[in-house]
């Protein structure tokens, strides 16, 4: 790549994160993308200066036919947009190129979720693993946390520890573009998270008295990061659902996310609440859970109702006369 183009993806990055709060993992997906095409740009003769929509476009059949998902795809084309809305409001571009550009979509795939029993097997494995009682309970606090707020892996790992203090009824989170939310804790949370917190702060004394400095998060570490990173808690997670006999392939720190509002559907609450728990920007996000929990109670009466392996499994007949 030309320094050019360089610049262009440097700058354009920069300007997400100052001026928009984008998250690193967000920051980090636009870097790779916008390489893949200044690669394919350039093998092309183009650089990002003289791209016209049809080269895009080509790009996009050339993403097509690497095999690439709708999702990959549909992420590659909004960041090529969002950088050449970018170039054009910073007058390096008499035009957009990517404007009238219509995206392949994503493939609507309803989200894996966990029934309760699973969920109450993955916390009782969290609360019997590590290698002593201090990654036990922080285990614990990890699992009881995610389920009880439904937050995503990285306000998770990355929760300060003064959010956690005073045992709190409510957690502040903060969330995707900076913006905070605040979620309810439930008993069981709360009383892990206190847990916690007597076992971390005892470790974080004997720390101080050997000269380091004390963490400003909840689950510190040793690591750059200065806490417990995602990528460790995924791995974590999958050693509960092998322990708690869950099948692994369906559990990730996100599957819980999903639990904890498809769960409060089933009990009642409103789209509208699970929205402002979850931080979707938009209702239209949070409404797939109601299409997780019909096919759930489907596949309930498919499985359970007398009648299933009579003809319910196959081409319904005539309703009762009861029912016409």
């Amino acid at each position: 790549m030309s320094a050019d183009t360089d610049r262009w993806i440097s700058t354009f990055i920069e300007a997400q994160a100052a001026e928009l709060g984008a998250a690193q993992n967000t920051l980090l997906a636009y870097g790779r993308d916008l390489k893949d095409f200044a690669t394919w740009a350039t093998r092309q003769g183009r650089s990002f200066d003289t791209v016209k929509q049809a080269d895009i476009e080509t790009y996009l059949v050339f993403c097509d036919d690497q095999g690439l998902a709708k999702s990959t795809r549909a992420r590659r084309l909004s960041s090529i947009k969002q950088m050449y809305r970018f170039a054009f409001e910073e007058g390096w571009r008499a035009e957009n190129p990517a404007i009238q550009i219509s995206g392949p979509g994503q493939d609507k795939r309803l989200p894996k979720t966990l029934d309760i029993a699973e969920v109450d097997r993955l916390l009782e494995a969290a609360r019997a693993s590590g290698r002593n009682d201090a990654d036990a309970a922080r285990n614990t606090c990890l699992m009881e946390l995610l389920y009880a707020t439904g937050m995503r892996v990285t306000e998770l790992v990355g929760l300060p520890v003064s959010a956690a203090r005073g045992d709190p009824r409510m957690l502040l989170i903060l969330g995707k573009g900076g913006k905070e939310r605040i979620v309810p804790l439930s008993p069981p949370a709360r009383a892990a998270l206190a847990d916690w917190l007597k076992t971390r702060d005892a470790a974080e004394d004997v720390a101080r008295t050997k000269g380091k400095p004390a963490s400003r998060f909840l689950f510190p570490s040793r690591g750059a990061a200065g806490h417990l990173t995602r990528h460790r808690f995924y791995l974590m997670i999958k050693e509960f659902a092998v322990a708690g006999g869950v099948n692994p392939d369906k559990v990730t720190p996100h599957t819980l996310r999903h639990a904890f509002a498809t769960h409060l559907l089933a009990g009642g609450a409103d789209l509208r609440s699970i929205q402002a728990l979850l931080g979707h920007a938009d209702v239209a996000t949070t409404e797939i859970y109601t299409h997780v929990l019909d096919a759930r109670l489907t596949e309930l009466v498919l499985d359970h109702h007398p009648l299933a392996d009579d003809g319910m499994r196959k081409a319904p007949g005539k309703p009762p006369k009861d029912d016409q």
